[in-house]
């Protein structure tokens, strides 16, 4: 019964084009995925095993969701405790579907949602003073410079001490192991398409 119970499930969100949140206070609900084909939701498989290494659960935290999509990671996150989450993504679609998952869960008072392209949000949250225990990377394959993100980033001095940097990119593509400070920590491949790369500052012993 369980089994059957989760193939219709299954069947019932990929039918509709949603996702879920797979663990935390909202755990189980839909979000709604952005009605084009320009995004490239998180699969909930590569979703579960990437929180899994980062927690999987949070005792508060700020968090930048920068190409956020339908805003899955970050819900995701503040979800599994993240008192705080700034959505950037630059399709009107993208923003517009991550305010409706926002709203539906009820996240609106602990998350900003804003339509920009990375490098002038970074530019944005600088003059902010902000300061992140959690950055997600996951832009178009091919269209993006990881390296150049993260040297922005690192530069920026927006992660906090003992913040994360993750990285969503394709699994042919390798990223450095040590970049502008920058140490990764974690690199895991899932299947032929998707790989991601978990970077903090690097320690003064390396």
């Amino acid at each position: 019964m369980d089994r059957l119970r989760w193939e219709y499930t299954s069947f019932f969100l990929k039918e509709w084009n949603v996702m879920r949140v797979i663990a935390g206070e909202h755990k189980g609900r839909a979000l709604k995925a952005v009605p084009n084909q320009l995004t490239r939701p998180t699969t909930d498989k590569v979703k579960e095993s990437l929180f899994s290494v980062l927690g999987p659960f949070f005792e508060g935290g700020e968090c930048l969701d920068l190409f956020a999509g339908s805003g899955g990671l970050g819900i995701e996150a503040l979800s599994r405790g993240m008192t705080h989450c700034i959505f950037v993504d630059k399709q009107g679609k993208a923003v517009e579907t991550i305010k409706q998952n926002l709203t539906t869960l009820r996240l609106t008072d602990s998350s900003e949602v804003y339509r920009n392209d990375a490098l002038r949000a970074l530019k944005a949250v600088v003059k902010r003073e902000k300061q992140f225990d959690l950055i997600f990377l996951d832009p178009p394959y091919h269209k993006m410079s990881y390296e150049g993100l993260l040297e922005q980033i690192s530069e920026a001095g927006i992660l906090g001490a003992n913040g994360r940097i993750v990285c969503e990119h394709d699994a042919k593509k390798e990223l450095p192991e040590f970049i502008a400070g920058l140490q990764a920590v974690k690199q895991d491949v899932y299947g032929n398409t998707t790989a991601i790369t978990i970077y903090q500052a690097a320690r003064e012993d390396e």
